[in-house]
């Protein structure tokens, strides 16, 4: 296969892969999701991602049918990555993609449930001394050794289930051997302190090569002594060699010249005879070792890149599994097509869960041959079985949070990742629509917005429209005729989808295979700030809420003047709740 036969690799970018990593291991490398290697080749990271995403997960990119469903994409495995164990595992979150088929979905979700289970079984210390293993193994760039001494300490933390069976059985003794040799090794050449007797040969031919560097200087120090006759500054010269070096005193008078002429003539000569000595001594025994090393990672070899292959895929799923802890996540139920569905029972956005933990409302909502029974208090009914929903209600009652938080259970359950919900189902769609609120109100963004999200619609596929306040990219009245022209288009279609609005009265009449869902704001709270229930009513209308707003900018007038045109405003609203905000907010300021 040609490089440029992958996305994204034009002209430039294959001559940087060929020069860096040779064709076959760029492709190898692609092939393989790996995006270190395409950065350490000289690609931006974030350019190596894109990459590797079309080349691993090419049909599964083509789901994403917008930028705001790309966007929310990318946001989810930012949000995993943080969990990441090593480097390599967040490398290869970022290249997750949504799957196209559902045994790809299943199987995927086994592992990361099973690595879930595992790790939360965990005792604290073992979780401890598996997270410091991968620490190390990052800061040892996941070599080899690397990879062996993670397996190693995963093996001595006694944990082998779920994902750590890879390395269940492993022998130890082979990798502790493998570990040493790998650690003695260096390119072909063995390291210092692998082998004493290599170590004394080559501090011996160290201390010869300064002596040799040194030699007029050594032979002034010798005569200083008072050493003057041939014989005594034999023997000095000699002892001297002895004492800086473990030499033989075989090999330092093998090495001494019979027919030198003087003192220089006879230092050069020993000290020449014997670097060419030790030189041959230490490359002798340096190959020795090495290759008694080499048979040694030969043996284990099997044994290396298992351990290597599990240390890494372990990793990946480990990251995955805190994830899903994190935001105590629960295996989606995927629903037949002719009977498509997405539902949720107390679905948490991830997005806030991050930022405000505890304080996110879950939220139950259901379209389509759901499998929704119970609703929370006060909903009055459980969603019906339509597969469109016009969703109306309160200003700022997190009606564009809960699209986000159906297309986040939607984009993990196809990628076959756990779902922050109670229970959850998804039927797999060929094309996510998701387009949030864009403020622009122009000719080219309306016709922009409808490029992206009409298309999906006619291809023949399984389509979800996540749309939110379409009327805000144009005028009123051709908002809410074209918004029912999507409404309808959907229902057509056999699409499943909600649709965000404040102009639910002027779609009517809706088709019957539509309804309309409405969140409520209930009124003030003693600081004045909005109380929403955003756990939506099904089957109801929901309203806006001018008369709170009113009512927190009356009691929060800085003027009198500011004060009297507020209370215009609420005096036209004219609701009960205004009126009695405004007389609590008259009592506080003691008017």
């Amino acid at each position: 296969m040609r490089l440029e036969e992958y996305w994204g690799v034009g002209p430039k970018t294959r001559e940087t892969l060929v020069d860096e990593l040779g064709r076959e291991a760029a492709i190898r490398a692609i092939e393989s999701g790996d995006v270190r290697a395409l950065a350490d080749a000289g690609l931006a990271r974030g350019r190596a991602t894109r990459i590797l995403r079309r080349a691993t997960g090419g049909a599964g990119m083509d789901i994403l049918s917008t930028s705001d469903a790309r966007s929310a994409y990318k946001e989810l495995l930012d949000l995993a990555v943080e969990h990441a164990v090593t480097q390599r595992a967040a490398d290869r979150i970022r290249v997750l993609t949504p799957l196209d088929g559902r045994e790809a979905m299943e199987s995927r979700l086994d592992d990361v449930l099973a690595a879930r289970d595992a790790w939360a079984d965990l005792a604290e210390g073992d979780r401890t001394a598996v997270l410091e293993a991968y620490e190390r193994y990052d800061e040892r760039d996941g070599s080899e050794h690397a990879a062996v001494e993670a397996a190693l300490a995963l093996l001595e933390a006694g944990v082998d289930s779920g994902p750590f069976a890879a390395i269940a059985d492993l022998e130890a003794e082979t990798l502790a051997e493998a570990a040493e040799a790998l650690a003695a090794l260096d390119g072909g050449r063995v390291r210092d302190g692998a082998d004493a007797e290599l170590d004394r040969l080559r501090d011996d031919l160290g201390a010869v090569e300064d002596m040799d560097a040194n030699a007029l200087a050594l032979i002034d120090d010798l005569r200083s002594a008072g050493v003057h006759d041939a014989e005594g500054f034999r023997q000095s010269f000699e002892d001297h060699v002895l004492t800086e070096t473990d030499a033989t005193i075989d090999r330092v008078r093998d090495a001494m010249p019979t027919d030198a002429t003087d003192a220089t003539d006879f230092v050069g000569g020993t000290l020449r005879a014997l670097r060419t000595d030790l030189t041959e001594a230490v490359d002798e025994r340096e190959q020795a070792v090495a290759s008694d090393l080499e048979e040694t990672l030969e043996t284990a070899r099997d044994a290396i890149d298992q351990a290597v292959a599990a240390v890494d895929d372990i990793a990946l799923h480990l990251s995955l599994a805190r994830f899903a802890l994190e935001y105590d996540c629960t295996r989606p139920i995927f629903v037949d097509r002719d009977d498509a569905a997405v539902s949720v029972v107390n679905a948490r956005n991830l997005t806030l869960a991050a930022h405000d933990g505890e304080s996110v409302q879950p939220v139950t909502y259901g379209l389509g041959e759901h499998g929704v029974t119970s609703v929370p208090d006060g909903v009055g009914s459980v969603p019906g079985d339509q597969r469109v929903a016009v969703l109306t209600g309160a200003n700022s009652g997190g009606k564009t949070t809960l699209l986000e938080t159906l297309c986040q259970v939607v984009l993990l359950a196809t990628m076959g990742l756990p779902v922050p919900a109670d229970r959850a189902e998804v039927t797999p769609v060929d094309s996510l629509v998701f387009h949030r609120r864009h403020a622009s109100f122009n000719a080219g963004v309306l016709e922009s917005t409808l490029k992206s999200i009409v298309p999906p619609l006619s291809t023949g596929g399984r389509t979800l429209m996540l749309v939110d306040e379409f009327e805000a990219i144009t005028e009123p009245g051709s908002a809410a005729d074209l918004l029912h022209g999507l409404v309808t288009l959907s229902v057509d279609r056999e699409a499943l989808g909600v649709f965000v609005t404040h102009l639910a009265d002027d779609l009517e009449p809706l088709p019957p295979e539509a309804r309309v869902d409405g969140i409520f704001a209930e009124g003030l709270n003693p600081d004045l700030e909005l109380l929403v229930d955003y756990q939506p009513r099904f089957d109801t209308v929901g309203r806006s809420t001018p008369e709170f707003i009113v009512s927190r900018l009356v009691a929060n007038a800085g003027d009198r003047s500011e004060r009297a045109g507020f209370e215009t405003l609420a005096e036209a609203v004219g609701n009960e709740v205004v009126q009695r905000t405004l007389a609590d907010a008259r009592w506080t300021t003691g008017e």
